[in-house]
């Protein structure tokens, strides 16, 4: 997903100091160490003193690379690989997230049911009609037809007698993250909510909790074109406690969530897995909440302390730096979190955000990153496999340039880092 681009004024001005400059992006000949660190240090002064990099070994456990590695600087959407390990630390990979039916009153004979139902939000990033989740999640995702055949052909409901209503409750409702005040942020290419359908879509409906009305609404339409009778309408409004449970679905596992959204670097996934976290571990379905449970988790686990705001790093005000990330995707290596990590980064050349970068280059197919674009912000971390068959972590930080001249000169060192042979 796309996150907020530089000015014009930025991108002309970094254009015409450094026009002539710029190295395209090639295949290096495997060198030896010195040849590695001299062409990135080479590479890092032509893009100017607004970047850092690091680079390890993660077979031969060294660092082959740092300068201006320590530096704190926003992460852009790099911060996700935060998010996605907070998510599987805590959640676990196998972990779904519910989206249910709860209804408050009775079953009668002849399938009527006397009272209201209750469309419960359970913060799944993929709720929505079954023709929006294979357009935009390859099929994977929580339907609301799913939920109707349920409460039709199990619980055998074709009459309601009374309303049907959206639950947001699980989280707040708050509709943005902090870079936009919490209102509102087409960045996102979605409005946050605990029932979001189609990713908060709210058609005609109006007020505080237009998503889970508009939702509330979608149930009740898929319903009577199943031919259940509803006496009341759509509408907002928390279940009450002692509901019964009557349908449920899940969504993808969160091994799956993130395959859906790191590599297109989806920003209403990364928010949304956020507040998650905070309705579970943080006290409270809030953004603050569920970033206070991403950073312990990361000090916990890794032992430093990124300053983090959000999920997605559409805050410029959140803070890391290469030698951090890079200690993060080391340290993650050996584990079933980095695995699952790993194998959903975008892949150079294929993939993702990578997908039209380093094609037809030696990095192409064996370099899997994560990358970040905020205004006067690009970043690309991830790893590579070398020539001599290593596993090196990487993370490249270039800010204060065009994002067109940022991604040459990080092509350019991930190309040479692929083309590596540092030996033991």
């Amino acid at each position: 997903m796309q996150q907020k681009p530089p000015s014009r004024l930025l991108i002309l001005l970094c254009g015409l100091c450094l026009l002539g400059t710029l190295v395209p992006p090639m295949a290096s000949a495997a060198g030896g160490l010195p040849e590695l660190q001299a062409d990135l240090s080479h590479q890092l002064a032509l893009a100017g003193p607004h970047d850092g990099a690091y680079v390890y070994d993660v077979t031969a456990k060294r660092a082959l690379f740092s300068e201006r590695a320590t530096a704190l600087r926003p992460p852009a959407s790099v911060q996700k690989l935060y998010t996605a390990t907070a998510a599987l630390e805590q959640m676990g990979a196998s972990e779904h997230l519910e989206t249910t039916v709860l209804g408050a009153g009775r079953l009668q004979p002849g399938g009527v049911w006397e009272g209201d139902l209750y469309l419960r939000g359970g913060g799944d990033p993929t709720f929505g009609s079954s023709s929006f989740i294979r357009a935009h999640y390859r099929g994977e995702g929580a339907s609301v037809s799913e939920l109707v055949a349920q409460l039709v052909r199990v619980d055998g409901i074709h009459h309601i007698v009374g309303s049907i209503e959206g639950d947001e409750s699980y989280l707040d409702s708050l509709r943005g993250e902090p870079s936009s005040g919490y209102a509102l942020d087409p960045f996102l290419e979605g409005t946050l909510s605990a029932l979001a359908f189609d990713r908060g879509a709210t058609g005609s409906e109006k007020g505080a909790h237009a998503p889970a009305a508009y939702a509330a609404r979608r149930l009740w339409v898929a319903l009577k074109a199943d031919g259940v009778s509803i006496r009341g309408p759509a509408g907002a409004a928390s279940a009450p406690a002692g509901a019964t449970l009557l349908a449920r679905v899940l969504s993808p596992t969160v091994a799956e969530l993130l395959g859906l959204m790191l590599p297109p670097s989806d920003n209403f996934f990364a928010e949304t897995l956020l507040k998650d976290l905070g309705a579970r571990y943080g006290g409270a379905g809030s953004t603050p909440a569920g970033a206070a449970v991403v950073a312990r988790t990361i000090s916990a686990v890794l032992g430093f302390h990124p300053r983090v705001l959000d999920g997605s790093g559409l805050s410029p005000a959140d803070r890391t730096s290469p030698y951090q990330v890079a200690d993060l995707l080391v340290g993650l290596a050996p584990t079933p979190v980095g695995a699952v990590l790993r194998e959903h980064l975008a892949v150079a050349g294929r993939t993702g955000t990578l997908a039209l970068r380093m094609r037809h280059t030696g990095a192409a197919g064996r370099c899997e990153g994560k990358t970040g674009t905020l205004t006067g912000v690009s970043n690309l971390v991830g790893y590579c496999q070398s020539a001599d068959g290593h596993l090196l972590a990487f993370a490249i930080f270039t800010d204060g340039i065009s994002i067109a001249a940022a991604h040459t000169f990080q092509d350019h060192m991930a190309i040479t880092i692929a083309a590596s042979g540092p030996g033991p």
